[in-house]
């Protein structure tokens, strides 16, 4: 026997069960008369349900109501709701193209790649007013077409024949669908990189002496400018003053000889024989030799000096010339000749360079080597960057060429967090790519006029292949994919006048930059054309459901 428990826990007898022995009789009477009752009243609510169904398909005609009906839809009446299409079915325009004729038919167009093309026949387009395509509209579309490979559409696509139709603008509100005109803006299309800042290409020196010795005088301190072949500091070494002095015997030595050579040629050969003869000429040979062995010593330590220069002079006067060979003048007027050796050797910037010390490591009074760098002079008018581009990126770039007097593409990048952003030209696309990263290097030169770019600094760029500052946008959310071409909804022209059909068409597009909040289309739509944006998405599952099936 089974058992229920009560809240209170106690045991109650199955309703099946019957009277407990012992019960007073009336009690049993009126048990067993409840107990049929509960056993019948299933099936008597089964019959009386049969009943009241076959009486309302007596007087119905055994028709169901449509779901739009029960709904509520359209209140228009009972048969009036194309499910179809979803709109009362006397306002439905694709049902009763009268409502809302169609124009001229076009077809696909080859040229731009889409059906209806408002480029080529601008009296499709959702405009109060007839639009105009100008020479520059379509050269405009060329160019973009032509820039690079843009997505297709299929031309035989049949669903850009379609309108989307709502039953009012309530409907429409309720649906969540926004719109917004197309507009003309600039779009920019780019390859970004990551670069870094440095100095120019032939605009940075690192000067050092070119020879060992002391640094006698610092004439120059970071940030302060330089001028081309500018004395930064004088170095005193030995190597200068013995190549000096060489320089000056070999000098004497050939003016002797010359002296002698000249003086026995008239003699006759019972004074001077020919052998003595010889031999002072070869003598005067060898001292000529040393002389330009002397001169070319000199040069290499970049001091150049010239026989001729010292021919006429007396020896004081000559020594008093080379003392201070290659100080300029005002230098050399400021050091006391007792107190200065011959040693000293300047530290010149380059002749083909103005700019800043950069960096400074020269310091009066210490030891440096040849070679040593003592100070990095740089013209920061003009700083290089450096891009690292993709591979798949580098066919698109193009340098400047002097030869052919063609600017290379415009670059715009910004360093660090900075939000200045700067302007350069490409003048350089590397040849090969680096083995590690597999990118290729870019060079572009920055103006730098305030001095605001520093060298070593990273940043992230642009190298702008294309700019069109007329071109059509609208929303990126209006452009949809379906199933093979891409597609906006185009609000009907008449969509805001009292009793028009609230109806949107579906055109075919050719988008092209896209910027992530906007895209522009090529061709498709022209500006002033209102487009969905919110509720795109739905447009579109709309479309598809109803083309289920169609071809």
């Amino acid at each position: 026997m089974s058992v229920q428990l009560h809240a209170s826990g106690t045991p109650n007898p199955s309703p099946n069960s019957p009277p407990a022995p012992g019960s007073a009789p009336g009690g049993r009477t009126n048990g067993a008369l409840g107990w049929l009752l509960g056993r019948a009243a299933p099936n008597l609510l089964v019959l009386f349900a049969l009943g009241a169904l076959a009486w309302w398909g007596h007087h119905t005609g055994w028709k169901f109501p449509r779901f739009a009906e029960l709904a509520g839809g359209g209140g228009q009446g009972k048969d009036d709701w194309c499910e179809e299409h979803g709109v009362p079915e006397s306002l439905c325009v694709e049902c009763n193209e009268k409502l809302l004729p169609r124009g001229p038919t076009y077809g696909w167009c080859k040229v731009h790649g889409v059906h209806e093309c408002p480029l080529e026949h601008p009296d499709v387009a959702q405009l109060k007013h007839p639009p105009q395509v100008t020479a520059a509209d379509l050269e405009r579309a060329r160019q973009a077409l032509d820039f690079a490979d843009r997505s297709v559409n299929h031309p035989k696509y049949k669903l850009h024949q379609r309108r989307l139709q709502f039953p009012s603008l309530d409907a429409v509100a309720r649906a969540g669908v926004k719109v917004t005109p197309a507009w003309r803006g600039r779009v920019v299309e780019a390859v970004a990189a990551n670069g870094e800042i440095t100095y120019g290409q032939g605009r940075v020196a690192s000067l050092s002496a070119p020879a060992t010795g002391k640094v006698a005088h610092v004439l120059k301190d970071l940030g302060q400018p330089v001028q081309k072949g500018e004395v930064l500091a004088l170095v005193d070494a030995a190597e200068v003053g013995k190549a000096k002095a060489e320089f000056l015997q070999a000098l004497v030595q050939v003016d002797v000889r010359a002296r002698t050579v000249e003086r026995w040629k008239p003699l006759p050969e019972t004074l001077i024989s020919r052998p003595q003869m010889q031999e002072a000429e070869a003598a005067l040979r060898e001292a000529q030799i040393r002389l330009v062995a002397a001169q070319q010593a000199l040069g290499n330590l970049g001091l150049p000096a010239r026989a001729e220069d010292f021919k006429e002079l007396p020896p004081d006067k000559a020594g008093e010339r080379i003392q201070f060979l290659g100080l300029p003048d005002d230098l050399a007027a400021r050091l006391d000749r007792r107190a200065t050796t011959a040693n000293l050797i300047p530290v010149k910037a380059p002749l083909n360079l103005d700019g800043v010390v950069v960096a400074r490591k020269a310091v009066a009074g210490e030891q440096v080597e040849a070679g040593k760098p003592l100070f990095v002079v740089a013209d920061t008018r003009l700083m290089r960057l450096t891009f690292q581009v993709r591979q798949e990126d580098a066919h698109l770039l193009r340098a400047r060429d002097t030869t052919k007097g063609t600017p290379g593409q415009e670059v715009r990048f910004r360093a660090g967090r900075s939000d200045r952003e700067v302007a350069g030209e490409v003048v350089w696309v590397s040849s090969e790519a680096d083995e590690k990263t597999r990118t290729v290097q870019v060079g572009a030169d920055l103006a730098n006029p305030d001095g605001q770019l520093r060298a070593n600094t990273f940043g992230s760029g642009r190298i702008i292949l294309r700019e069109e500052p007329q071109a059509v946008l609208v929303p990126s959310e209006a452009v949809q994919w379906v199933v093979d071409s891409h597609l906006v909804f185009v609000r009907d022209k008449n969509f805001d006048h009292d009793g028009a059909p609230k109806v949107f068409h579906a055109r075919t597009v050719r988008p092209g930059a896209r910027d992530g909040a906007n895209t522009e289309i090529i061709a498709g739509i022209l500006p002033g054309e209102t487009v969905v944006t919110e509720g795109s998405a739905l447009l579109r599952s709309e479309l598809l459901k109803n083309s289920l099936g169609e071809g």
